[in-house]
């Protein structure tokens, strides 16, 4: 019989089952190639946004490769901690100081917003309607500013027997007038203050000069003036300077009617001048008259020596 050549035995590794576990590991190793040569980022940084190839596993691992310094007062999104994939987006605002007045009250705060209105949503203060010392738009430098804000207040103005109210951002009771057109030239007197700050509800009064006082050429003597003026005043008119009597006429403190003002040089009403005018002419008409009060007062005059 004849004698066939005998195979030789076969291999594992020249196996089929060797060239699918090639194919598998190969599969394997392209893979972690793939991977290992990193993902697509865009890195944003207080709006400079730069693209990036990162193996990174975290976020925290890109901003360390990107060299950018993240502080506890800073916006980071997402978190440091969060995972790196294709096309991820790391958003960073970095901490600025502004220091806000609103209405005269000053405060200091941080904020990570790039806008004074970003800035102040932030902080949740409503500025509709406001007037501020800066856009809106610009920019906050991480230098930090200072920002003036002033509310729309009401308030209310009295001028020429008128009462208006009116809505208003200005920063002073003069600017208050002039958006309105009041007149407060030299004379007038403006309570509260023209400088002063018109808050909520402020009531703000204009008041025409009076009359220029004549002069006081006259002098009163020392016992003149010492005797008891406030007690006349108290009888005749109970004290009130803007006293008026229609029976006489008689006008202020110390009653006084039209004729006898004028001869001791009152001009107008007694009642229109203040009260150390009024005592003024009173006096003088005491000192006209010798001290024979009997004419002038004669209910009260005793007065004069209580």
């Amino acid at each position: 019989m004849a004698r066939g050549r005998r195979r030789a035995p076969r291999s594992f590794w020249g196996s089929g089952w060797a060239m699918a576990a090639y194919g598998a590991a190969a599969v394997a190793l392209v893979g972690r190639i793939v991977v290992g040569m990193g993902a697509d980022v865009a890195l944003d940084v207080d709006g400079r946004t730069m693209a990036l190839r990162s193996s990174a596993d975290t976020v925290a691992e890109v901003l360390q490769e990107a060299r950018v310094a993240v502080g506890a007062d800073d916006y980071l999104h997402p978190d440091a901690r969060a995972p790196i994939s294709d096309g991820a987006r790391i958003v960073v605002r970095h901490a600025r100081p502004i220091t806000l007045t609103v209405d005269g009250r000053t405060a200091r705060h941080v904020v990570t917003a790039m806008s004074v209105g970003g800035a102040l949503d932030e902080l949740d203060i409503e500025h509709t309607g406001s007037r501020l010392s800066v856009s809106r738009e610009g920019a906050v430098p991480l230098s930090g500013m200072a920002v003036t804000m002033l509310t729309p207040r009401r308030v209310h103005v009295i001028a020429g027997g008128r009462r208006l109210t009116t809505t208003t951002t200005s920063a002073t009771v003069r600017g208050v007038l002039k958006e309105k057109r009041v007149r407060h030239g030299d004379g007038y007197r403006v309570t509260p203050p023209l400088g002063s700050f018109p808050r909520h509800g402020t009531v703000i009064k204009v008041e025409p000069p009076g009359p220029v006082a004549p002069p006081r050429t006259v002098p009163i003597t020392a016992e003149v003036a010492a005797l008891n003026w406030a007690g006349l005043a108290a009888c005749e008119s109970g004290g009130d300077p803007r006293a008026f009597n229609p029976s006489g006429p008689y006008y202020g403190l110390y009653q006084f009617s039209l004729p006898m003002w004028q001869a001791v040089g009152g001009t107008s009403t007694p009642n229109l001048w203040p009260a150390e005018e009024q005592t003024y002419r009173a006096q003088l008409l005491y000192q006209r008259v010798a001290g024979r009060w009997q004419g002038q007062w004669p209910h009260c005059g005793a007065r004069l020596f209580s």
